[in-house]
């Protein structure tokens, strides 16, 4: 039997707080290999004839079906602030862009490797996970200057199942901080219900107001992290991130985990091929 990860008081602060702040997980080199290998894959990148922006303020990109269809390939999406009224990038490209998803860990060596090392598989069965799949990685540049806001949002409300069972798992490649837009979360707020769903039907979306009560935009906690940080995040759980104006980016990357157990809704947003499906760690 593997031995577990996580601490009994690690495992009373998950089921309390509904997330983790686990220090030091991952090593530096492992942080600089990922990152080495994004910086190929950004010099490879053609962004012509594309303009897709991320943010999850305005959901005009959901509308796109270059961000529609990415969720089993490898597809990247600008900063707001990287092109102007025409279309046209107004920074080097290497600093254009808001994050690279959703399939990286399925799609790219580099990245499989990381996204299923045996420590990763041991934790989602620490956490509740019976059957544990990999349903999305995201690699989030937090661009210096530039980096846009994340407003306040549960990640569920996105990558739904029934029963509810996301999960994600934030990697900190580079250090975050106050000043270049660390994460902020609402201790205990995974009590809460689900606020909306962001649901699909074909290639239109719809964002559906489900509790009265909106999600909290004042009191989060910041959880500043050192590169090699891992912060567990609770489907449910509130947390926001501000926009960077600092010179430094807050370069991260993210899995969200769901159950194999528990049914992925239709009409979620993220949709893979059937000849691609959800796979665990093995």
């Amino acid at each position: 039997m593997t031995q577990p990860i996580l601490s009994e008081g690690e495992r009373r602060a998950w089921v309390d707080r509904g997330y983790l702040h686990l220090e030091g997980f991952v090593s530096a080199e492992a942080c600089a290999v990922l990152r080495e290998r994004m910086a190929e894959l950004l010099e490879s990148f053609d962004p012509s004839g594309l303009g897709t922006v991320f943010s999850t303020d305005d959901q005009r990109h959901a509308q796109d079906r270059y961000f529609l269809d990415s969720g089993d390939r490898i597809r990247f999406f600008f900063e707001a602030l990287a092109l102007d009224d025409r279309g046209c990038l107004t920074v080097e490209k290497a600093r254009s862009i808001n994050k690279v998803g959703h399939a990286l860990h399925d799609l790219d060596p580099v990245f499989d490797a990381f996204s299923r090392q045996p420590t990763l598989a041991t934790l989602a069965h620490d956490l509740g996970l019976a059957q544990p799949l990999l349903l999305q990685s995201m690699y989030i540049f937090k661009q210096p200057g530039i980096g846009g806001e994340v407003t306040c949002h549960q990640d569920s409300a996105f990558l739904h199942t029934e029963p509810l069972s996301c999960i994600g798992f934030w990697f900190a490649l580079e250090d975050a901080t106050l000043e270049n837009g660390c994460l902020f979360v609402e201790p205990g707020g995974h009590r809460r219900p689900l606020a909306c769903r962001f649901r699909r039907d074909g290639y239109t979306t719809r964002m559906e107001q489900l509790d009265p009560a909106p999600l909290p935009t004042e009191g989060l906690v910041p959880l500043e992290a050192k590169t090699g940080d891992l912060i567990v995040l609770h489907g449910q759980l509130p947390h926001r991130s501000a926009a960077n104006r600092s010179p430094r980016s807050r370069q991260a990357y993210t899995l969200h985990l769901i159950d194999g157990t528990a049914s992925y809704s239709a009409d979620n947003w993220l949709q893979r091929a059937a000849d691609k499906p959800l796979r665990g760690f093995v």
